[in-house]
């Protein structure tokens, strides 16, 4: 059904003129992306002609390794948007870093503010009975001039495909948005899209946005700004709609990065540029270590693990060869409160040791006690046998798990929180843990490490 809700449009405008927006093959997915600023795709999407644009997150491309009806219409869409930080890191993997994340819900209100001063009008058709019309309502607020051209929602009056085609041909939108749900609006706009492509003016751009009318409409509300910005959004949506989003967000996500790391792997110049890479860090650090002071660069020690069962720890040694001798001498030096000693001023440390366990490189090798199933990648720290001798009760408690490489007060402080708060956090840990939390805690050691907040 066609609608008038706002004909107010510039007669003129300056062009807006970034510069080209490129792609970017990624092989870890095998699909080009776009890679570019918001402002460069915005241009790129509303450039003369037509064209039909994906946004492409984690979600998408599980179903694209098991709907053929969508790999075929991804295949031939335009443009492919790179849509979270699943797609982030799967193109990290094989040595690409996107530009942006072009996600829907950031970038078509910025799409539809531009579409506006150029005077263009948009077509809004999907969602539940009422959401496109409380969508376009919002947009009247929020995005002056822009022309609404009509709106239709995705249940009953989705049923004749041949009426919605010919109610957003005769309604001359130029945008039309499409939001039926992934893989269902996708495909729809890859069989309809040249029945919309008629005439100059109609539909020069078709976009399917999932559940943006919701967002829009303020049915379904957006995290808030720092989780955004730390790229968590969809633990945020989880939380939102855990019976609904817990297959795909956890299963999901965690399928999608195991299929992305085979591909990474399968691709053998970057996976060799890779080896080659992490050859010379553990080489170079070797030789640092063994030049700045006498004694073997590879360090090994007791640590006590999962029910107090001890383990040999191995780290690239960053203290003087001396210094199990000396530490009873440095004991009053701790920075941290408690049986666990820190000390940002310990003598014992070398230069070199500074520098690696400041980016926490020190830890490479116990990547091999991972293998050996003595520690994971997440969980509390493994502890020395003369300190745990002197936990108490509720301490011990951390013992409950496998210890790991990273974990909580790891990404929240690393050397300045307490032990006390540390023995909280780990306990915590320990009783709420899940492959979730895991992810998260992952993700943000990437953050922690370059930042060397409690580094020493």
């Amino acid at each position: 059904m066609t609608h008038a809700y706002s004909e107010t449009a510039f007669d003129t405008f300056t062009p807006v003129k970034p510069a080209p927006l490129h792609h970017r093959y990624i092989p870890a997915l095998d699909l080009s992306l776009a890679n570019g600023t918001t402002d460069q795709a915005i241009a790129a999407l509303l450039a003369p002609g037509h064209r039909h644009a994906f946004f492409m997150n984690a979600h998408c491309c599980n179903i694209r390794r098991s709907d053929a009806a969508y790999a075929q219409a991804v295949a031939r869409a335009d443009m492919l948007l790179p849509d979270g930080i699943g797609v982030e890191l799967a193109a990290r993997m094989t040595g690409v870093q996107l530009t942006d994340n072009l996600n829907g819900t950031d970038l078509v209100p910025r799409l539809l503010k531009e579409a506006a001063r150029r005077g263009k009008s948009v077509y809004l058709f999907g969602g539940k009975p009422g959401a496109a019309d409380a969508a376009a309502n919002a947009l009247i607020h929020s995005t002056p001039n822009l022309r609404i051209a009509g709106t239709r929602d995705g249940y009953g009056q989705a049923v004749d495909t041949s009426a919605v085609i010919a109610d957003i041909n005769d309604s001359g939108a130029d945008i039309v948005l499409v939001a039926l749900g992934v893989p269902m609006q996708e495909i729809w706009v890859h069989k309809n899209a040249h029945l919309m492509n008629a005439h100059l003016m109609n539909a020069g751009l078709i976009l399917p946005v999932g559940a943006l009318f919701d967002f829009l409409a303020g049915v379904v509300v957006r995290a808030p700004a720092l989780v955004r910005k730390a790229k968590l959004e969809w633990v945020w949506r989880l939380a939102q709609e855990p019976r609904r989003l817990a297959k795909r967000y956890l299963a999901g996500n965690f399928t999608f990065l195991a299929h992305a790391a085979v591909r990474a792997v399968g691709c053998i110049p970057v996976a060799d540029a890779a080896r080659r890479g992490l050859d010379v860090v553990i080489s170079a650090t070797a030789l640092a270590i063994k030049a700045d002071s006498p004694g073997h660069a590879l360090f090994k020690q007791k640590r006590i693990g999962q029910n107090g069962k001890s383990f040999t720890i191995y780290k690239f040694r960053s203290m003087g060869d001396d210094a199990e001798a000396r530490r009873a001498a440095v004991l009053s030096m701790s920075d941290r409160e408690g049986v666990c000693f820190k000390s940002r001023t310990d003598p014992r440390i070398t230069r070199v040791g500074r520098f690696i366990r400041r980016y926490s490189i020190d830890k490479l090798p116990q990547f091999l006690n991972v293998l050996r199933g003595e520690m994971a990648i997440v969980g509390p720290r493994p502890a020395l046998p003369v300190k745990v001798a002197l936990y108490s009760a509720r301490a011990k408690g951390r013992l409950a798990v496998k210890p790991g490489i990273t974990g909580v007060w790891q990404v929240s402080g690393r050397a300045r929180i307490g032990f006390d708060q540390m023995v909280e956090m780990d306990l915590t840990y320990a009783s709420t843990r899940t492959v979730l939390l895991d992810l998260v805690l992952i993700l943000k050691t990437f953050r922690a490490v370059p930042s060397r907040d409690g580094a020493y």
